[in-house]
């Protein structure tokens, strides 16, 4: 059915709501985002509530409220602003936690909704009323309350923690009702990105360089000068010796223009490419980028990227993070920037590995920290490295050679101060690093120290034939108990433990034992359940023995058996030998010590030593 003039007609109300929306296409920002907008009778939204925002991405704008072009352009930023910052992802909500292990991910939301809306209100209000954009009727002294809180989740904590009776209506788009649509189903991205985050992103650098060029009256993308990250990287070079050899063999690399770097929000290094890639949207200084680039080249040099072994890809980055900017802050090199600092007193003069270990303490707390990638992200890019590579590629071992000899000429010249970790760190990677059956066998010296044989003229020697005349003692081992010297092997003989696997640790064990006079074994094979071997010769271990089970895993039956025991000292150590996919409670009173493959990571933090076979 044809429509008639009236209803063709375009009311004054809804002729100012698209002079808002053309306002916003023509602006160098929010024109860029392409994030569609509906206008829809006031029935559907109610009289006096102006736009709501769909987590489907859709800002709805009621075309019978009455505001000014200006107004309505405000608004409508507004609510692109709660899909371009993410307001609607479940990772960057209150509560969301990702789980321990990098195959599984699990969100937990546990937030008040309302309070969360809230929150993301004043963060937009708080960014709009920098930029100047557009007309509003909120009170910027309002927002100073919150001058201390950086982002959405502080705000909400302070609002939460602070019974703030702060309105919808005081920063929103809808009045006394909130202006998030879907908050109660957050979004979940498995095998993608937030395209509104990327579009954002592209659209502010886009943005920022349009201004810069139009400044400098070039041409759009032209310039003919360094850019500031550049500026950085050359004063490594020029000034700053004990980086300025990695410097050289690193290229900056800016992902504007790169889709395959778009989530980067400052910076991120891949050692295994020679590549550091820089966000000029991140808006640093000359300062601030000398810092951000030393940080990077340091994970480089450090050799972050091989030395994480089997433990959590991301809680190993920020541990490197914390030891780093620890250093670089006593270094005094550059400006601390504000964007993915990890920095904390508390953990200086710790390595990589302990602050690794403090951080599994409460990993839902530690889950949310961000590194110079941004959050949930490391800046750590090791996709091309494995715990396979038997050696490390050219470009590590330039890394290695660089730092160190950056460190001799830096010292020999007295060009600045380098902490003592520091120091010891880069002198470590010129140590290769101890074989895992070495390690395991100066594990076994600490329990079996060698026996002392001595003479006796009791027995004769072999040799008291051929010299009659002669008396000649023999050496002999004093006579020990016969469990005495001994010890415990559980053997995981799940469905995931390889016969090649099992027969690998077995056998180190077997010849440990058998070197330190160690008589009998006590052995106990668990998958689901424990079978216990008893005692039997080191020898028979590796070979003659038939491994039961192949089942599931759970290891504390076996560690119950052997603690409970009657027939095994007290003192005697058990070695584990498992593939570490154990249950998380695993509980062991005994001194014990893991002997896991290379790659893997126990789902606890290990009161024993954990070594690692290839």
């Amino acid at each position: 059915m044809a429509k008639t003039k009236k209803e063709n007609k375009i009311t004054p109300n809804e002729k100012q709501v698209l002079n808002g929306i053309a306002h916003i296409n023509m602006h160098p920002l929010f024109g860029k985002l392409g994030i569609r907008t509906e206008l829809v009778e006031k029935s559907r939204l109610g009289k006096n509530i102006p736009a709501k925002v769909s987590s489907s991405g859709i800002v709805y704008l009621n075309k019978d409220c009455d505001k000014q072009p200006k107004e309505w352009a405000y608004i409508i930023a507004h609510c692109m602003l709660h899909l371009s910052f993410g307001h609607f992802d479940a990772e960057r909500m209150p509560g969301y936690w990702q789980q321990i292990t990098e195959k599984q991910r699990k969100w937990v939301n546990k937030y008040d909704p309302d309070i969360w809306n809230i929150a993301c209100d004043i963060f937009i209000a708080r960014f709009l009323a920098d930029i100047k954009f557009g007309k509003s009727d909120i009170d910027t002294t309002q927002l100073a309350v919150y001058g201390s809180s950086s982002n959405e989740l502080k705000i909400y904590e302070y609002l939460v923690n602070n019974h703030s009776p702060v309105k919808f209506d005081t920063f929103g788009t809808a009045g006394e009702f909130p202006d998030m649509i879907g908050t109660d189903s957050p979004l979940t991205y498995h095998y993608g990105k937030n395209r509104h985050i990327i579009d954002f992103a592209y659209a502010l650098a886009d943005s920022v360089r349009s201004v810069i060029d139009s400044a400098g009256d070039k041409p759009k993308g032209h310039s003919d000068k360094k850019s500031v990250m550049q500026k950085a990287a050359d004063w490594f070079i020029n000034h700053y010796p004990l980086l300025g050899g990695l410097a050289t063999g690193f290229e900056v690399i800016e992902t504007i223009g790169r889709a395959d770097l778009n989530d980067i929000e400052v910076a991120a290094v891949d050692v295994t490419v020679g590549e550091i890639y820089v966000n000029p949207a991140a808006g640093l200084s000359l300062e601030e980028w000398k810092f951000v680039l030393a940080h990077e080249y340091l994970h480089a040099g450090l050799q972050h990227h091989a030395r994480r072994k089997g433990r959590d890809p991301y809680l190993w980055n920020i541990a490197c993070d914390f030891v780093i900017n620890g250093w670089l802050h006593e270094m005094q090199i550059g400006i601390m920037p504000q964007n993915g600092l990890m920095y904390d007193e508390t953990l200086k003069n710790k390595s990589a590995e302990e602050i690794y270990d403090v951080l599994t303490d409460n990993i839902r707390k530690n889950s949310k920290l961000g590194t110079f990638r941004g959050y949930g992200k490391g800046d750590i890019i090791d996709k091309g490295w494995s715990p396979d590579m038997d050696k490390p590629t050219s470009l590590d071992d330039f890394c290695k050679s660089a730092l160190r000899n950056g460190l001799e000429y830096h010292t020999s010249t007295n060009r600045g101060f380098i902490p003592a970790g520091l120091i010891e760190e880069i002198k470590a990677l010129s140590m290769p690093p101890v074989p895992w059956d070495v390690e395991l066998a100066k594990w076994f010296d600490t329990w079996f120290t060698p026996i002392e044989k001595r003479r006796t003229y009791a027995r004769p020697s072999r040799r008291q034939s051929s010299t009659p005349d002669i008396p000649r003692p023999s050496w002999v081992r004093p006579e020990l108990p016969e469990y005495s010297r001994t010890y415990a092997v559980i053997i995981d003989t799940s469905g995931s433990m390889s016969p090649e696997m099992i027969g690998k640790a077995l056998g180190a064990a077997a010849s440990y034992s058998v070197a330190k006079d160690v008589p009998f074994v006590r052995v106990v094979f668990c998958d689901a359940q424990a079978y216990d071997i008893g005692y039997i010769a080191p020898e028979d271990i590796a070979g003659r023995v038939m491994v039961k089970g192949r089942g599931g895993t759970v290891l504390q039956p076996a560690v119950d058996l052997l603690e409970n025991a009657k027939d095994l000292p007290k003192d005697a150590p058990i070695l584990i030998i498992t593939d570490a996919g154990i249950e998380h409670d695993l509980k062991v009173h005994h001194e014990h010590a893991f002997l896991i493959p290379e790659g893997a990571r126990l789902p606890f933090r290990s009161g024993g030593k954990v070594f690692y076979f290839k």
